[in-house]
């Protein structure tokens, strides 16, 4: 699936118009509009702009298989976990498996 048709099967799934879409993201109607009744291959900028309007990044949107959203929370804890080292890691892991006991 190339990313136009990933924008379409997105806008499909949430059930956004070209012009709900245009207004999340901050491009025009006829921007979003050209560029799915063309086909035409987004700018990284514009496909970033999309994205951020959906709630994923890019590494989402290109991921295959199911998408998942995921919520400001988990995200957040995306983002702290990324910066910790592994030993950090492994102590934060056996923490929280002995909470969930």
């Amino acid at each position: 699936m190339d990313a136009t048709e990933k924008i379409k099967f997105i806008l499909d799934e949430k059930g956004w118009s070209a012009y709900r879409l245009s207004k999340e993201c901050g491009l025009s109607a006829n921007t979003i509009l050209t560029m799915l009744k063309r086909n035409s291959v987004p700018s990284i900028t514009t496909l970033e702009a999309i994205c951020k309007a959906f709630g994923i990044t890019l590494s989402e949107f290109f991921a295959e298989g199911e998408l998942i959203e995921v919520s400001d929370d988990t995200r957040e804890l995306l983002e702290y976990w990324s910066t910790l080292s592994h030993k950090q890691k492994e102590s934060l892991l056996a923490f929280i498996k002995n909470i969930n006991k």
